[in-house]
């Protein structure tokens, strides 16, 4: 574009068109040698049984893909993986926001590959926001040491709308973590409330973090996560807190006799510890492993591990049915318009869910 500067009534000025701006891309960069090839499902479950993270990182991304098109070469990958997996002890760990999950997990993770060795991995769930949709995966920030370690895997993944304290896919990721020869598996929730307990059919120990002075009595005895807990800890006895702690430790004693035993026959025990300055985790540890020695013995392992398979089964079903019916074309033309006549007043609720169920099921 021509500076009107110089026109003919500025003739003593006259401005120069300057010099041309070279692109700030490097017109000899080749695109395509950046291009990060697509590993076929062979390749993804080879990396995955050598060990290879940067693979087994890329793998927890497919599965966790809502598109479509990744859906088949993730279920290869999973069936591949699957001979190779269940040889972890897999411990669920849980409590309310602000309880100190991710510095325990620090800690504990750091203590158990001490003194028992292995690999752990941590699957870290985030919430994610009903506004944005998106989540911020920041709980590796917390876990300064464990982050460290070569032996340690951590993967934050975003709830994406489901419910229970963990994502959709977290049981798919823990298979792909088993068969890349991690041994010991944590599944840290978002924190929960009384009712979910979706990560309970997942683990073999389910972990309750707790803090002191946030209830009174009865708090202790309302049914839902406190009836599933394998194993109760109060976090943050230190300072002036210890007297507290181990008061709150009492409390939650008495609470778990008004609940009927297990099927496991195990008695959860309740304990004290600072995840902040690392006392009281050995003690964590060893009631851990005194109840997988436990329920190994007596069978109840393999039932519980039974039962967690059929229960996925029913859930795989329903997420099936869901998608297939959200994702028929007749379905997707007729939603707005039952949406609509439901806000206009014209139809319920439920008649426009029939309506929509017996289009469906008159498409199959």
């Amino acid at each position: 574009m021509e500076h009107p500067e110089n026109s003919e009534e500025y003739k003593g000025l006259t401005v120069n068109s300057g010099v041309e701006q070279p692109s700030i891309i490097n017109p000899y960069l080749k695109r395509s040698r950046f291009r990060r090839r697509e590993l076929s499902a062979a390749e993804l479950v080879e990396g995955i049984v050598k060990g290879d993270i940067t693979i087994l990182s890329q793998a927890v991304t497919l599965v966790e893909s809502v598109n479509p098109i990744h859906y088949a070469k993730a279920q290869e990958v999973i069936e591949k993986c699957l001979p190779y997996s269940g040889n972890s002890i897999r411990v669920g760990i849980s409590g309310v926001p602000g309880a100190g999950k991710s510095t325990s997990i620090d800690e504990f993770g750091c203590h158990v590959l001490d003194v028992h060795g292995g690999k752990l991995a941590v699957l870290a769930i985030d919430p994610s926001s009903e506004r944005s949709k998106g989540s911020i995966l920041g709980d590796k920030t917390r876990m300064e040491k464990l982050s460290q370690r070569r032996e340690a895997f951590i993967r934050p993944s975003p709830t994406a709308g489901s419910l229970g304290g963990v994502a959709r896919k977290t049981r798919e990721s823990i298979i792909l973590c088993e068969a890349a020869g991690f041994d010991k598996i944590f599944v840290e929730t978002v924190g929960v409330g009384q009712s979910e307990t979706a990560c309970h059919s997942m683990v073999d120990f389910f972990l309750l973090i707790q803090l002191a002075g946030t209830g009174d009595e009865l708090q202790g005895i309302k049914r839902g996560i406190m009836e599933i807990s394998d194993g109760i800890v109060i976090n943050k006895c230190d300072g002036n807190n210890v007297d507290k702690c181990h008061m709150a430790a009492t409390n939650f004693r008495n609470a778990l006799h008004f609940f009927p035993m297990p099927e496991s026959g195990w008695l959860p025990k309740v304990l004290c510890y600072s995840g902040f300055y690392g006392t009281g985790v050995k003690e964590v540890w060893d009631m851990i492993y005194e109840y997988m020695d436990f329920v190994k013995s007596n069978g109840y392992f393999q039932y519980r591990r039974n039962e967690q398979s059929k229960y996925w089964m029913y859930e795989s079903i329903n997420e099936h049915l869901r998608n297939s019916f959200y994702h028929n074309p007749l379905i997707e033309q007729k939603l707005q318009e039952a949406e609509r006549t439901v806000l206009a007043g014209d139809k319920t609720s439920f008649a426009a869910a029939q309506e929509l169920l017996d289009l469906y099921y008159k498409s199959l």
